[in-house]
């Protein structure tokens, strides 16, 4: 009836919200409904839902508004408590239960702590609730913030093997121009290495951190590993249901997957680019070997270079000699053990490469 069987979807600000930034309690409900249909009908659910915030604003008026930062911790923790009793008195409807996982970006830098919170949201499909993400404003630090949720839905759809990571905006998709030009056409499919770049604003949504660059950027990592993304229109009715038919026509845009099968710390260190630690430099023979075909493991008679403090374990960026970020490792020393390694020949390699991602390769 469906074409997948498991999927992510990714609901934004815009999506839970009137324009006055108050909670669209309606279309939450419409969006329960379908979501509930399909979870009755064998597609597990993932969802990463935005609206804390914005949730928390509309209700708590401040007579003075302390600085970002705090008004964020503050917004989010009341928004949050309303946002999660919504969603389990809406699903109760059903007879679904759904429970509730708050998480970092600090929280997800190391592998163990990810391999935690992908065990917790399995435990929970495999009881037949539905996890609800959303990341931890109260504790968060600016700088250790995913840029929007866009960002944690894209790892989480690898995280749990889904088939399809579903972005709802307040938008139909892509468009060819500014979506309020009658001439813009939605761009209906993406495959691999097409530049749709140009036709994409870089401003930011009203209520939400991110915006449709962050999308498309989040969209091709993931379909490059091997998962299909579709920007859609959450304000749609029946949107999720529609997105999800055989031959389903719904107005959207799909970034189809490469069909690349990729290892798990593969796609956790494919994710981790912002979490890095520390660089390492490489002269243009290493640079050559590792955008190769062939897998290959970075050597340190190819690093002319190491920066920032690191430990064993770490992720870290390999930059070539032109300054360029090519790709990110989990590092196979500590930072002092690398500077005295610096063009040496016969030792372990720098970085494995199973633990290697080239980026945007």
């Amino acid at each position: 009836m469906y074409r997948f069987k498991r999927i992510a979807v990714k609901i934004g600000s815009n999506v839970l919200t009137h324009k006055d930034g108050t909670l669209d309690t309606e279309r939450m409900s419409q969006l329960v409904n379908q979501m509930a249909e399909l979870h009755k009908a064998g597609v597990e659910i993932v969802l990463i839902s935005s609206g804390a915030v914005a949730s928390g604003r509309s209700i708590l008026k401040l007579e003075k508004e302390p600085d970002p930062v705090s008004a964020r911790q503050i917004f989010s923790s009341i928004g949050q408590a309303r946002l999660i009793n919504l969603y389990y008195e809406l699903f109760s409807k059903h007879g679904i239960f759904c429970g509730q996982v708050l998480t970092t970006k600090e929280a997800l830098s190391t592998r163990n702590h990810y391999l935690n919170q992908k065990n917790c949201i399995t435990q929970l499909l495999q009881h037949k609730v539905v996890p609800i993400l959303n990341e931890n404003d109260t504790i968060s630090l600016t700088e250790l913030m995913f840029t929007d949720n866009d960002e944690l839905s894209g790892m989480v759809a690898t995280m749990m093997n889904v088939e399809a990571l579903i972005i709802l905006s307040n938008i139909d998709g892509i468009y060819t121009g500014n979506p309020s030009d009658p001439d813009a056409k939605v761009i209906g499919e993406v495959e691999a290495g097409v530049n749709i770049e140009k036709y994409i604003l870089s401003s930011k949504s009203s209520f939400g951190r991110g915006g449709m660059l962050t999308k498309t950027n989040i969209a091709r990592k993931v379909a490059a590993e091997g998962i299909e993304v579709i920007i859609a229109n959450g304000k749609r009715d029946n949107i999720l249901t529609s997105l999800l038919s055989e031959g389903s026509d719904t107005l959207c845009t799909r970034f189809l997957p490469t069909g690349r099968e990729l290892s798990s710390v593969k796609k956790w260190i494919a994710h981790s680019e912002s979490f890095s630690k520390g660089t390492i430099t490489i002269d243009d023979n290493a640079r050559k070997a590792l955008l190769s075909e062939n897998a290959t493991s970075l050597l340190f008679i190819g690093i002319t270079a190491v920066g920032g403090e690191f430990c064993k374990g770490d992720i870290i960026t390999i930059k070539d000699s032109q300054g360029k970020d090519i790709a990110i490792g989990k590092a196979q020393y500590d930072s002092d053990k690398m500077s005295q390694s610096i063009g040496k020949k016969g030792l372990r390699p720098a970085v494995r490469c199973d633990y290697l991602w080239i980026i945007n390769n």
